[in-house]
């Protein structure tokens, strides 16, 4: 199983470490391309956290339930208002299985590079298929891998350096992992964490989604649809399963 890298320590923090990430203008146009691919129909989210998306979702209507690895980041999310009425599976979401079918699910914020290798995140693939109702859709939110921006010989990038919070990637090239150290302002002192992930290229998550029985739909540059480029930093990728 894949470990928890977000206990009691990452939770406390996190809604305030991760501000920016909770915006409306950042969560909105995530929320209404979500919804949109609902329907009418149940959604499920992957690492649904502290709720970021989960919660807005829910207030429009669509039934979420949710899967996650740590009890604590759950913790946080039925604190909240509205968080009660989400069902949350607590596990591993590449093998978790919940209850009924649904019409979208999606895995937003890179949450599939938690998982370690290939093959689990192959197994994520066959997961969410196992739960789409035919005609349903898989949603994908992840950075493009920024190798090309390293210097040669380089391995470490910084990837945010505010006042709060400074983001820092170690890349393994060998073996297509990276850590992100995280170092967070928190009350008066800085707190430090790192956690592990797999990074994945498009065409890869798409091989991945045919082992599945799911075929891309759609790849766009952002949740506002703008067209992926090779200038793209990132791709928001719809899989869908058949009707």
């Amino acid at each position: 199983m894949t470990e928890n890298w977000f206990g009691e320590a990452v939770a406390r923090s996190y809604d305030d470490s991760s501000g920016d990430m909770f915006a409306p203008s950042v969560v909105d146009p995530a929320v209404s391309f979500l919804a949109d691919l609902a329907g009418g129909g149940r959604a499920l989210e992957l690492g649904i956290g502290t709720g970021r998306i989960a919660l807005p979702l829910a207030s429009r209507g669509v039934g979420v339930h949710g899967i996650d690895l740590s009890p604590e980041m759950v913790a946080r999310l039925k604190e909240k208002p509205g968080g009660e009425a989400i069902d949350v599976a607590i596990g591993d979401f590449a093998t978790t299985r919940v209850a009924g079918t649904f019409t979208v699910a999606y895995l937003v914020f890179n949450t599939i590079g938690n998982l370690t290798t290939q093959d689990a995140q192959v197994a994520c693939f066959e997961n969410v298929a196992r739960h789409l109702a035919p005609g349903g859709s898989f949603v994908i939110e992840i950075l493009v891998p920024a190798l090309r921006s390293l210097p040669p010989g380089e391995r470490i990038q910084a990837f945010d350096l505010g006042p709060d919070h400074a983001g820092v990637d170690e890349y393994d090239t060998a073996t297509q992992s990276l850590v992100s150290h995280h170092f967070s302002k928190v009350g008066g002192g800085w707190v430090r964490n790192r956690v592990p992930f797999r990074y994945v290229w498009p065409g890869e998550l798409d091989l991945m989604a045919r082992i599945a029985g799911l075929t891309l739909a759609g790849r766009f540059a952002d949740w506002d649809r703008a067209p992926f480029t090779h200038e793209s930093t990132k791709h928001v990728s719809v899989y869908a399963r058949p009707r």
